[in-house]
């Protein structure tokens, strides 16, 4: 639900970062997705092939559908996250720039009888996120937004499905692609770098408010969204992240689906990833968080936000991993010298001290 902006009257007198997040909660902003990266994964072979590397089901998966997954290693462990997109002749992978050569080298061990090949997507692009309350009808009011990709309503409870189209846009190819906002609509674009200023230039005409990669980090925080080599290390198990939405348990074998099964059928994990308000002194990544003097979890992600809508200056917030007994038995956390309350994420602003 949008909040009440304090900011917006006066956007230019607060920094980029401030007033991109103001936007994303309460309009619309548009943002740099200078981070990520694409694998093209092309041949007969390859939803087969894939299928049985990743957690979610790509038999699925129609032309244009996504989905979110996790790739694992043989002892259940998360050694990679993405998006993967169906197209009629491959399949589109959608990660962190930081991922890219690490995936290639474990997925390309794995084809070894198949018609499966793996390559950059062949196009010289960029990208931008367009997210806030207003994204879908700025991208609409200047025609990019195909009816396939529209916000659909999901159902209580469920993540919203991920939805792709390629489109002319002034004569210049982009791709529009629906993701899972977690606290308002999200489209990324995708265009060639010659378009891309122009695109840029008609978004923020529109109304969009220009962001930048601060602002795109606090409103992951605030959406709860893990982060692989951040908040996913190469440790952690696929039901400890919360990210049931990258799992599929009806879809057969695959890469790591024993541990994912088993931990399944027992019901639960030890420890989960939780939001956190954090108050007194100032706590870095990788802090211990306490019950009764003994370690229960640690930090992932901190952030201090600015004032933004019901958002107080200074508030502190952070990501991580607590121990679930901590957490059913309502135990008080601390970290540092200061208080931990657990928070269900994403983050219910409006009601943050």
């Amino acid at each position: 639900m949008p909040l009440s902006p304090l900011i917006s009257s006066d956007l230019a007198a607060v920094s980029p970062s401030t007033a991109g997040l103001d936007a994303a909660l309460h309009t619309v902003a548009v943002m740099p997705l200078a981070e990520r990266a694409w694998i093209r994964i092309s041949g007969k072979d390859r939803v087969r092939w894939l299928n049985g590397m990743v957690t979610n089901s790509i038999v699925a998966l129609g032309p244009g559908d996504g989905c979110t997954t996790f790739l694992l290693n043989a002892q259940g462990r998360i050694q990679g996250t993405g998006f993967v997109f169906a197209e009629p002749e491959a399949l589109l992978l959608e990660t962190d720039c930081g991922q890219v050569e690490t995936l290639l080298a474990l997925l390309d061990r794995f084809i070894i009888m198949d018609d499966v090949e793996l390559g950059a997507p062949g196009m010289d692009g960029e990208g931008v996120v367009v997210v806030g309350p207003g994204a879908e009808a700025l991208l609409g009011g200047l025609g990019l937004l195909a009816a396939s990709v529209a916000e659909a309503p999901a159902a209580a409870g469920e993540t919203p499905a991920l939805r792709a189209a390629e489109m002319l846009w002034q004569g210049e190819p982009v791709r529009v692609q629906r993701m899972a906002g977690r606290l308002a609509p999200r489209f990324e674009l995708w265009a060639e770098r010659a378009a891309m200023d122009r695109l840029q230039a008609a978004l923020e005409d529109g109304g969009a408010i220009a962001g930048d990669a601060q602002s795109l980090e606090w409103l992951r925080v605030l959406e709860g969204t893990p982060r692989f080599g951040q908040d996913i290390r190469e440790r952690e198990l696929p039901q400890e992240t919360g990210q049931t939405e990258a799992l599929h348990f009806n879809k057969g074998c695959y890469l790591g689906q024993e541990i994912v099964e088993r931990i399944r059928s027992r019901g639960a994990v030890h420890r989960t990833f939780s939001g956190f308000r954090l108050a007194g002194e100032a706590v870095a990544v990788g802090a211990a968080i306490l019950a009764g003097g003994k370690a229960v979890g640690e930090l992932t992600s901190v952030v201090e936000l600015p004032a933004v809508g019901a958002l107080a200056a200074g508030l502190r917030l952070g990501l991580g991993y607590v121990r679930r007994e901590a957490l059913d038995a309502g135990q008080a956390l601390t970290c540092g010298d200061g208080v931990a309350e657990a928070a269900p994420l994403p983050f219910h602003v409006a009601e943050a001290p």
